[in-house]
């Protein structure tokens, strides 16, 4: 069994944010809301379900005004960020970090406003495959802007904290347990000064932890040991016993802090979660027992083996489905959500860490395209351009779905090519120029969904984001330009 995968998680560029619980609870679930989709719910209605579920804690991966607008009155505990190409402006001019938090914090902070309790200095800066493109720029930027909340009155209650991927740290091949673990050598000096930084401050130390990238990068990790429940074998390490991965990729950490001389650093939990499509061990049922097992062990008080007898202040990672995200680390990067991309839930969750199968509101208010999907012409002959039009339609649009392991997989070359053209025809809000593929694809209404694989009907508010540079402008002229030959045809 390959242990070194146990303990060193590889996490993906995301996006993040917070939630809580139930609010007469003293929770530290909270979750991240990540807005990488083609078409945005309403942030007004996004809001509304998350007081509706009791979740008061989020964690966002910008400052969006109308989330912004969308949370002030609420009791909603908001952590907010700077993304990582801001970093070396923040970092070499402490004019810039004062003017963003004058804009992105000060102006929200009233009586009655937005309840901003974090600011997170870039996202995972010291991640392997930065190749150290943001590893002097992390530390002064993270000090300019906790200068500039200080100087605004703000420090005592706003703290700045640098979420980081668990590859930070690990523990060496040849003694693969947590009390070997120590920070990575070419960035341990530079993160032992920024947690001094955040000691100083009473700031804590923010980790991002996915045991599904571990079974999901190594074909010997053991599936049993990425839960909390069910068999499984042990790990020993001196008088601790590990059943689960991220305890023991926690405790490394907490190991690496300790050489360094800060044992009783916070820790929060930035990001952790499980995606339900996009790999075979991405599924509904996976991703319940997961975030369900998480939550009932954070708010257990046991703590971990290291740290025994505390709740584990974590992020569930994420709120709702990205379909614009990156898909280089994996398919499942647009299914993290653990509700669809309309705000539905996909499955239920007891936010209070009981036994209760309890079920999860959703947004309400959600409007949608026409019931009409997209599908390959039964009668079509000439299927020589056909391999092509599908090529063109993923590309432009989300396939995830159909690769290996997927919702999807299982349908036929026929299926496949529907599948591909209505989620491109959807994606385009169904623009009648949108379903023609060369005269393969007719329009239906006659819903080609199967029990496992659901063709969407996408929602009818929101806008098409980029899938390319120049996606927008693309589709915006081709309104224009469609628009103007309709008009034509009926004069």
């Amino acid at each position: 069994m390959a242990l070194a995968g146990v303990f060193t998680t590889y996490v993906l560029l995301p996006f993040v944010i917070f939630l809580t619980m139930i609010p007469d609870v003293a929770s530290r679930v909270g979750v991240n809301w990540g807005t990488m989709a083609t078409h945005q719910l309403p942030p007004d209605n996004v809001v509304q379900m998350l007081k509706e579920n009791g979740f008061d804690k989020l964690k966002l991966f910008d400052c969006d005004e109308k989330i912004m607008a969308a949370l002030i009155g609420t009791h909603i505990e908001v952590m907010l960020a700077i993304p990582n190409y801001m970093l070396q402006e923040m970092s070499q001019d402490p004019a810039a970090a004062t003017a963003w938090v004058d804009e992105n914090v000060t102006s929200w902070s009233y009586t009655g406003g937005v309840k901003i309790r974090y600011v997170a200095v870039g996202n995972e800066p010291f991640l392997q495959t930065y190749n150290g493109t943001y590893l002097h720029v992390t530390l002064p930027a993270l000090k300019n802007i906790q200068h500039a909340l200080n100087r605004a009155g703000l420090g005592s209650h706003v703290k700045a904290t640098v979420p980081f991927n668990a590859d930070i740290y690990n523990s060496p091949g040849s003694n693969p347990v947590p009390s070997a673990g120590d920070f990575r050598p070419d960035v341990r000096d530079l993160t032992i000064e920024v947690v001094q930084f955040l000691n100083e401050n009473d700031a804590p130390f923010t980790v991002n932890i996915y045991p599904f990238l571990s079974l999901y990068g190594d074909p010997n990790f053991p599936l049993e040991f990425a839960f909390f429940d069910g068999p499984k074998k042990p790990i020993t390490d001196g008088d601790s016993v590990y059943t689960n991965a991220f305890d023991a990729n926690l405790d490394t950490l907490v190991w690496s802090l300790d050489k360094a001389g800060y044992p009783d650093m916070q820790i929060m939990i930035g990001e952790v979660g499980w995606p339900t499509d996009g790999d075979k061990n991405a599924n509904i049922q996976n991703a319940k027992r997961f975030n369900q097992g998480l939550i009932r062990h954070a708010l257990s008080g046991n703590g971990t083996p290291k740290r025994k007898g505390k709740n584990i202040d974590v992020y569930l990672f994420s709120l709702i489905d990205e379909n614009a995200k990156e898909i280089a680390p994996g398919c499942f990067e647009r299914h993290w959500g653990i509700f669809e991309f309309d705000g539905k839930p996909k499955y239920g969750l007891d936010l209070m860490g009981s036994e209760e199968d309890k079920g999860l509101a959703p947004v309400e208010g959600v409007r949608y395209q026409l019931r009409r999907w997209c599908v390959l012409d039964p009668e079509a002959t000439e299927l020589s351009e056909l391999p092509g039009s599908i090529e063109y339609a993923c590309s432009q649009s989300d396939c995830t779905a159909l690769g290996y392991g997927s919702s999807c997989n299982h349908l036929s070359a026929e299926g496949n090519a529907s599948y591909a053209f209505n989620m491109y025809y959807q994606l385009n809000n169904q623009g009648y120029w949108d379903c023609d593929f060369s005269g393969l694809a007719l329009v239906t209404d006659k819903d080609p969904s199967e029990e496992d694989c659901q063709f969407p009907v996408m929602i009818a508010y929101g806008h098409s984001l980029v899938l390319s540079r120049n996606g927008l402008s693309d589709v915006l002229l081709g309104i224009v330009v469609g628009n103007l030959l309709f008009l034509l045809l009926l004069s």
